[in-house]
């Protein structure tokens, strides 16, 4: 698959930079909360006990966890050490059986045609290069064997929160928004003739907190791109980000008895290899 990036873009460069990211704060704590999704994701793909299934940017393993409470043969990759060591924790505690190593999306450290099943939560649409990921996920697939998404939308709530972060630290000139996996449209870009076909389904995931100041806190402490914002900005730059922040917070709220209740738009996605 043909990468369409622009030449002037330095991927090697938005990666490192991205994994430092990712390894600041803790995501373990954020990802814990976000355990129904992985959940939905392995029950759209309908596993059953005994595939192979690999979990793509696993981050603390909350997916590769899910599909291996259904009895499956799972492996998870992510570029953060430490994250994968959380995710070891959390399986050991289950008594589940889950290898976990260091892998680069864009560089699965698997054969062609490895697993039955590959996925990815809110990981896989972070990678500088969409095209390279794309072509990854369909490579270590099996033929016919299925590739499942969970993605968040350009209009979500995660959406406008990282474009509040894009007005104080741009993004690189001409590299794609994440955002693009939440689409339908975009899968379709990335894995054209590869697939026989493509289901979406849009979701939303509740972000349910004490308090406008509550999400601010755990966000603020262990959700590695916005602690890196914060650590970049002066404090003129840090008050109209955490301002921002807490505006779209009201603004998306939806609880009436003080505490904090979200909706983030997220696109479920199945496909299914040629």
């Amino acid at each position: 698959m043909v990468s369409h990036q622009s030449p002037a873009v330095d991927l090697t460069a938005i990666k490192a930079r991205q994994q430092k990211s990712w390894a600041t704060g803790d995501y373990s704590v954020v990802g814990a909360t976000l355990v129904v999704i992985s959940e939905e994701l392995c029950e759209a793909v309908d596993l059953h006990a005994g595939q192979s299934v690999l979990d793509v940017a696993t981050g603390s393993g909350i997916t590769a966890i899910a599909a291996a409470r259904r009895f499956c043969k799972v492996t998870g990759i992510d570029y953060v050490p430490s994250l994968l060591e959380v995710g070891r924790r959390r399986a050991g505690a289950e008594s589940l059986h889950i290898t976990f190593q260091e892998g680069d999306t864009e560089n699965i450290p698997f054969g062609n045609a490895s697993f039955d099943v590959v996925l990815s939560t809110l990981g896989v649409m972070f990678t500088p290069d969409q095209e390279k990921a794309a072509s990854e996920l369909l490579r270590v697939c099996r033929p016919g064997g299925k590739i499942g998404l969970a993605n968040w939308t350009p209009t979500s709530f995660i959406g406008d929160v990282f474009r509040s972060i894009g007005k104080y630290i741009p993004p690189a000139p001409g590299l794609k928004s994440g955002a693009l996996w939440g689409t339908e449209e975009r899968l379709s870009e990335l894995f054209g003739e590869g697939i026989s076909s493509l289901q979406t389904t849009k979701r939303h995931f509740m972000f349910r907190y004490r308090s406008v100041a509550h999400w601010m806190d755990i966000f603020g402490t262990y959700y590695g791109p916005i602690v890196t914002a914060f650590q970049s900005l002066d404090t003129a730059g840090q008050q109209g980000l955490s301002q921002d922040l807490m505006d779209l917070l009201e603004k998306y709220n939806i609880a009436k008895d003080g505490t904090l209740v979200v909706p983030s738009e997220y696109l479920e996605a199945v496909a299914i290899k040629r």
